[in-house]
């Protein structure tokens, strides 16, 4: 079968959403009828298509997956222990302002209120999850800060603003490395952690798609915060150093990024899909807001040329991304490198739809 291919960024989104919506009711996308935040991130990718090309069909189809799960009360499932449960409360959002219905404020209401009960480091950094005591990881910036930066913006609680920039500031203090510019994948302040560095407390490699989540949410930090918010400086100064770091190891074959970012001469590493389109489109991202030049402006259309040119097709002509690496939790280097890989996962086609939005925010 000869499929015919997109011929721009957002043709490209558009096949990769109308394919997992031809595979899944909306309550069905993996893991199927939870509130999780791997189907909040593809359906956060499928919002910003949507505001693109203004196709009801896809904001129709998100609220078949939030109204699958939220019932007219506000009442919902959601894990009360870990920051990953707050990420699909983003679309919460348009959907209340679309509909005015209270539902939506209140689960809202519940997920922001989940920040008062979480555990945290001795300096006020959210631990990840319980079951990972005194444990920052990158992850974790993206899954609560966008919601809570949007919850701040929608429902006027301006005083949350600080408390995320708070954690961006933690993990650049605890996390970041000066000689790579890279952050580690993980933090632990008690230090018991075996992969914990008995100095620093730091896991010992840096991981593409947590590196991912972190660009992606500097990012949209920077779309959420007011024009004249005194953290903007320092925010927009870390991303463009991220941005800097990441396309000095961007892999000049293919334009794609490695498992373990800073390792790909070693034969057992591999390139890494969902970490490789979160990058393209921090990058691109920064080269909008101004704060990257021409060499970054260069690294995200070789990124995005290398992801389209790795898509593959099912028998039924709709669009498989392959190369994702699974679910995975901080350790060594063998950790990540022997992770397996799978096709079409959630966290790699919905940061591949997000990626190339903004890419056709560039080119057009």
């Amino acid at each position: 079968m000869t499929i015919p291919r997109p011929g721009t960024p957002v043709e490209w989104a558009k096949k990769a959403c109308d394919s997992l919506m031809d595979t899944y009711a909306a309550g069905g996308l993996p893991p199927a009828h939870r509130w999780h935040y791997h189907q909040g991130v593809f359906l956060c990718g499928m919002e910003l298509l949507w505001e693109v090309v203004q196709e009801d069909r896809y904001l129709d189809y998100i609220q078949e997956y939030v109204d699958d799960l939220v019932d007219e009360q506000g009442n919902f499932y959601f894990a009360r222990d870990e920051l990953d449960a707050i990420q699909a409360g983003l679309l919460l959002f348009r959907l209340y302002e679309r509909s005015g219905k209270s539902k939506y404020r209140i689960a809202a209401d519940k997920l922001r209120n989940l920040l008062l009960t979480l555990n945290k480091t001795s300096e006020g950094g959210y631990w990840h999850k319980d079951k990972y005591p005194y444990q920052m990881w990158l992850d974790g910036l993206y899954m609560a800060g966008v919601f809570t930066l949007k919850y701040a913006n929608v429902f006027g609680e301006e005083g949350l603003r600080d408390n995320v920039l708070l954690q961006e500031q933690l993990m650049r203090k605890h996390m970041k490395d000066e000689a790579t510019g890279l952050l580690y994948h993980a933090w632990d302040e008690s230090r018991r952690m075996p992969w914990a560095n008995p100095q620093t407390g730091c896991s010992p490699e840096f991981w593409s798609r947590s590196l991912g989540w972190y660009g992606l949410a500097l990012s949209q930090f920077l779309d959420l915060l007011p024009t004249d918010h005194a953290g903007r400086e320092e925010l927009a100064g870390a991303l463009q150093d991220f941005v800097g770091s990441l396309v000095r190891y961007q892999d000049d074959a293919s334009g794609l990024w490695y498992q373990v970012v800073d390792k790909g001469s070693r034969p057992e590493n591999w390139l890494e899909t969902s970490g490789s389109c979160l990058f393209v489109y921090t990058i691109a991202k920064a080269v909008k807001l101004g704060i990257a030049g021409e060499e970054a402006w260069t690294a995200a259309k070789k990124g995005y040329q290398g992801l389209v040119s790795v898509i593959e097709w099912d028998e039924r002509g709709r669009l498989v991304l392959p190369d994702i690496c699974i679910g995975t939790s901080a350790g060594d280097y063998e950790n990540y490198v022997t992770r397996p890989k799978v096709k079409n996962d959630l966290h790699g086609v919905g940061a591949f739809v997000m990626a190339c939005v903004e890419m056709e925010s560039l080119y057009r």
